[in-house]
């Protein structure tokens, strides 16, 4: 397949997971048995590589979500880490509202000095309410001003149908959020803290002597699941924000609104082996690899390397990887100056009668206007193209 790719362009580049947009394929159009029916509120199931969205249902309704909220909470705490702004092993003084912080906690104690590391293990592994005041308090001073914090970042990421109000996802009036707004804060924890992310896979955790166990019943059924959130309450039901690897290919699954722990487990499950089950991703090419070399009048240089900004990487059902038809479309007259990264036609891969992908092309390096002689030579033949 690699060899018919090279023989209609050298290389090819694809993004759809860019601040947190999507591309959907449409199930009905490809040779793929419809997905499962989810008891849930609302479920999306993402290819995390390609972007592609496999099965999704009511993945925009509001809902609330519960500790499903802390996965923000967490990003944003990683996200002052990795600036610089605080320390593993900086101490956070435990306020009383932290302390007295109702549903699940990781039993700090007022007064005390806990590290940002053990009330992030608390927060991820527990679920701890308390842990995550506390951290919200240590960044910005209070929880109200937290919350403005983690809304920042949700617009930042393209989360357009959320809205937060606290750290923890304790019900309050105009704290919600998507099924497709969950995936995408979660399917940018693991692409930007790599090294954080193992925790979301930790299977229990101790602390005050006190032994917890990760909600997440999935970490024990299923080996190649490592993440990411369990939520509940009484309003909320049973949500469940899953992701699992296997052979190279990562899919993340949410549903929200389910009936019981049991049920939240098993329709993460069934979305999840449907994905497997049924389609393949496939990295084809790097980003910033020549595509083709094209003809530059009136340049200081005569060729121009064109590729893609991104990794090219598709989601597709199994078995048509060979069905996978490349084109390029490039204007037939590329005259300098060009500058780097400006798009300059388009690459389309295609299955069958649909367009998988579909990006810019853009110039790989900078070519300037020519000298005068240049001009004048690509002018005139310019004439009679």
């Amino acid at each position: 397949m690699l060899a018919v790719f090279a023989s209609l362009f050298r290389n090819t580049v694809f993004s759809v997971l860019l601040l947190g947009a999507f591309s959907a394929i449409t199930l009905a159009a490809l040779p793929v048995p419809a997905p499962p029916k989810v008891a849930a509120s609302g479920h999306l199931l993402l290819d995390y590589d390609s972007g592609t969205i496999l099965a999704e249902n009511n993945a925009d309704e509001r809902l609330e979500p519960a500790s499903l909220t802390k996965i923000m909470t967490a990003y944003a705490v990683l996200r002052e880490l990795k600036e610089g702004n605080i320390k593993l092993d900086e101490k956070v003084m435990i306020s009383k509202k932290a302390w007295r912080a109702p549903g699940s906690r990781m039993f700090i104690e007022v007064g005390k000095q806990i590290s940002v590391e053990l009330l992030l293990k608390g927060m991820i592994i527990q679920s701890g309410n308390d842990a995550s005041i506390a951290l919200a308090e240590h960044v910005a001073g209070s929880e109200e001003t937290f919350a403005n914090l983690m809304n920042q970042h949700a617009r930042r990421l393209g989360m357009t149908n959320t809205n937060f109000v606290n750290s923890t996802g304790l019900p309050a009036e105009d704290h919600y959020t998507t099924a497709r707004d969950m995936a995408i804060v979660s399917a940018a924890t693991i692409r930007e803290f790599p090294d954080f992310y193992g925790w979301y896979a930790v299977r229990e955790f101790t602390f005050n002597d006190i032994k917890q166990h990760n909600r997440n019943k999935l970490l024990w059924r299923d080996d190649s699941v490592d993440g990411v959130k369990t939520g509940h309450t009484e309003a909320a039901g049973y949500c469940l924000v899953a992701s699992a690897k296997r052979n190279g290919m990562r899919l993340i699954s949410v549903v929200m609104g389910t009936s019981s722990e049991n049920a939240r487990a098993k329709e993460s499950q069934a979305l999840l082996n449907y994905g497997f089950r049924f389609f393949e991703t496939h990295r084809l090419y790097g980003a910033g690899e020549a595509l083709t070399n094209v003809r530059v009048w009136k340049g200081a240089s005569e060729q121009l390397r064109l590729g893609l900004k991104e990794d090219l990487v598709v989601t597709i059902p199994r078995r048509q990887y060979k069905n996978l038809k490349p084109s390029m479309s490039i204007p037939p007259k590329i005259i300098a100056p060009l500058q780097k990264g400006q798009e300059i036609g388009s690459v389309k891969v295609m299955l069958g009668d649909k367009t998988i992908s579909e990006n810019p092309l853009v110039a790989l390096e900078t070519i300037e206007e020519g000298g005068i002689w240049r001009t004048i030579k690509d002018s005139a033949l310019l004439m009679f193209e």
